[in-house]
This record gives structure tokens, C-alpha cells and sequence, in this order.
């Protein structure tokens, strides 16, 4: 499923930058259709449905696309994964898209973790120095963990700068017990 969503997502981001689309709205474009899919399942059916003609599916696809203003080239990865029996992967699409479009723009997801909710000056800060650590600029989540006691862990990818109280503690624990 992975290499199958990823081929359609880096074609997808192929399109979407040589056209120069606004990638945030192709995307919310498709997570819009997405979530159509999730609230019907009547919907999931028909396009999910071998035995139903490919120009009946599409027809209902254009209906959708013409009555939200949804972009050609939106529309047309709809199509394709329709036609091609994908359409369940459309949420591993969307992933796989977002991931592709960040490498490709140069930004990094960072998760930023602390023990209470941070202030816009704060988060500014964070983000800057993440920024300047990365060398891209920066998509932030935030989220709170009272067991950290103080300081924030940041999380970008696979990598984790620990600066919380908690961290700290632990690894003077271990220095002592070396």
C-alpha cells in the first residue's frame, strides 16, 4: 500500500508544482473529498464498485468537484484512483502527498511537546530555533505532557532533542550510575 500511495502522491506533487497550484488547497481539496467518502458510504460503494461504469463514477466525481469549485487537476487524481480501483487509498495518498510536497518545499513537521500550552511568543521562538537546527522552515504541532516537568522535547521525523526537566534528570541519573 505504501509504494502504491507513494507513486500517485509523487506524481500528484510533480503536477501540482509544475502548474504551480497552490499545494495547501490541492490538499485541503482532497482531504475535503476524503471526508466525503467517510461520511458516505453510499458514495465509498459506488465508486468502489467494479460493476459500475468508470463515466457514471466520474460523472458523480464532476458533480462533487463543479459544486465545491474543486481544481482540474484534483479532480483528475480522483479520477485516476477511480479508474484504477485505488480510491481506498486516497487517505494514504494524502499522506504520502503532504510528506512529498514538505521535502520538495523545504519544510520540516516538527512535534513539539511541553508541559503546559505555550504562548505565540513562545511557540515564535521554538519554531525560529527548530528553523535555524533544521536549515527549512518549520510546520509546528504542539501537544502537552505534564510528566515532563518543564522544557519542551522536539520531535522532527525520527530525531528527538530532549530539553525537558524530565531529560535532564535522566540523563544525570545515568551519568551517576555509570
Amino acid at each position: 500500500m505504501a509504494s502504491v500511495a507513494s507513486t500517485y502522491a509523487r506524481a500528484f506533487a510533480d503536477v501540482v508544482l509544475s502548474t504551480n497550484l497552490d499545494a495547501q488547497r490541492a490538499t485541503g481539496e482532497l482531504r475535503r473529498i476524503s471526508g466525503l467518502l467517510a461520511e458516505s458510504s453510499d458514495l465509498r460503494r459506488v465508486w468502489e464498485n467494479p460493476a459500475i461504469p468508470a463515466e457514471q463514477k466520474r460523472g458523480l466525481l464532476d458533480a462533487i468537484a463543479q459544486r465545491d469549485g474543486t481544481e482540474k487537476v484534483v479532480r483528475n487524481l480522483v479520477a485516476v484512483l477511480i479508474d484504477h480501483r485505488r480510491v481506498k487509498y486516497l487517505d494514504a495518498v494524502i499522506q504520502q502527498l503532504e510528506k512529498e510536497l514538505d521535502a520538495r518545499l523545504g519544510f520540516a513537521e516538527a512535534q513539539i511537546t511541553s508541559v503546559r500550552e505555550l504562548g505565540d511568543v513562545e511557540k515564535r521562538g521554538l519554531e525560529s530555533q527548530v528553523a535555524k537546527l533544521t536549515g527549512k522552515k518549520v510546520r509546528a504541532k504542539y501537544g502537552q505532557d505534564p510528566s515532563l516537568l518543564g522544557g519542551v522535547v522536539v520531535r522532527i521525523g525520527s530525531t528527538i532533542y530532549d530539553g525537558s526537566v524530565k531529560g535532564q534528570l535522566e540523563k544525570i541519573r545515568e551519568a551517576i550510575s555509570e
